[in-house]
This record gives C-alpha cells, sequence and structure tokens, in this order.
C-alpha cells in the first residue's frame, strides 16, 4: 500500500511540474514546507531530470524550490505564531509540555534562532516541521524568512542537482533519501522517549507533580 501512495505521489508531481513549470516547483514545495506530506525527494530530483533535459536550470530549480519552503513554511509559522501558544498552555500537559519548556522554546529561539532555522533546513523530517516552535517563539518574520530561504536554496540544489547526474533514472533517488528519513525519524523517537521520561518522573515523584 505505501509503494501504491508513492506511486500515486509521484504521478500527481511529475503530471504537476511537468504542466506548470518552475511554478509547480514552487507550488508543491510549498505545500511539503506547510508539514503536509509530499515528498521533497520526488519534487527535487525530478525537477533535476528536466534539467538533464534542458527544460530547467539548475539554479531556476533550486530557486523555486527554496522560494516555494519559504511560502509553505509561512503558513505553519502563522499556525503557531496566532494561536499556537494559548493552545498549548492549555493542552500541552496532555502531550508533556509545560510552560516551563515554551519559556525555553522563547530563549532558545531568541538567542540561536537563525542557526536552528538555517541548520534544519538541510535535514529531512525535521526542516518539514521547524517552522512551528519558530511561529511559537515569534521569531521575526523577515529573519525566519531570510534563513528559511538560505538553508532551503542549497537542500533544493542538492536534490536537484542529484536528479539530474541520474538522468531517466531520477526516480530511484526516492528510495535512497528515505533510507535517510527513516534514520531522522528512528533519532525522533529516541529524543520523544527522553521527552517523554523527563517530565513523567517528576509527574510520579515529585511532591508538586507535573510541571
Amino acid at each position: 500500500m505505501v509503494t501504491d501512495v508513492l506511486k500515486w505521489m509521484a504521478a500527481f508531481i511529475t503530471a504537476t511540474i511537468s504542466s506548470l513549470g518552475y511554478f509547480g516547483v514552487f507550488l508543491l514545495m510549498a505545500i511539503e514546507s506547510a508539514a503536509i506530506p509530499l515528498p521533497s525527494e520526488i519534487i527535487m530530483p525530478f525537477s533535476g531530470y528536466l534539467v538533464f533535459r534542458q527544460e530547467f536550470t539548475l539554479h531556476g530549480a533550486a530557486f523555486w524550490g527554496a522560494a516555494g519552503c519559504v511560502a509553505g513554511s509561512w503558513a505553519a509559522y502563522a499556525v503557531a505564531a496566532r494561536g499556537g501558544r494559548p493552545l498549548v498552555e492549555r493542552y500541552g500537559r496532555y502531550v508533556f509540555i509545560s510552560r516551563h519548556d515554551l519559556d525555553l522554546a522563547d530563549r532558545l529561539f531568541t538567542r540561536y534562532g537563525s542557526p536552528i532555522i538555517f541548520f534544519s533546513r538541510l535535514m529531512p523530517v525535521v526542516r518539514t516541521f521547524i517552522s512551528l516552535p519558530a511561529g511559537l517563539a515569534r521569531m521575526p518574520l523577515m529573519r525566519f524568512s531570510l534563513y528559511t530561504f538560505l538553508g532551503s536554496y542549497p537542500f533544493c540544489y542538492a536534490l536537484a542537482y542529484f536528479g539530474y547526474k541520474t538522468g531517466e533514472h531520477w526516480h530511484t533517488l526516492e528510495s535512497t533519501f528515505r533510507k535517510y528519513d527513516i534514520l531522522i525519524g528512528v533519532l525522533f523517537l529516541v529524543g520523544a522517549a527522553w521527552w517523554v521520561r523527563r517530565h513523567l518522573v517528576p509527574a510520579r515523584t515529585g511532591p508538586e507533580g507535573p510541571r
């Protein structure tokens, strides 16, 4: 079933880009960056294949891919910035998020926001969801947009370049990149387990219960 879904996505992505050109790249990467599961590992390598066919340029594909990342990230950022913190403060305890954690996120993004945004955009999985804590911390929008673009451009360029180099075999890259996605996913699970342990232990042993 997963294979069928990926085939459907690949057909949808290739048809959209073939019909809309660079705007299709922009639109699909915006959807992916709005935390909607549409794999950039298909979008950008296919764009690179069109570079191979001399229908796109590498810089054009990377630019419009990165621009799409910025546009999609605005949507996720806005959701968190406008309604995120009150919602999380009210219901966060049910998923082990405390007010202390929100204050920590604010401090981290105030002090290290730019490097966090830049480097996260170079990483699979993480890049899709980093806009939410940035919005929650109310990181300045212009700075958020700039570093989102700067981090997304080399990511998009690299995927397009791989698609260009592999030519008609561009689709084989998707399975390769999926392996890295799985690795990142495992690291996230480990981090989530630590997070739950960190919050449950005080809840069981502390005199004041959960923070």
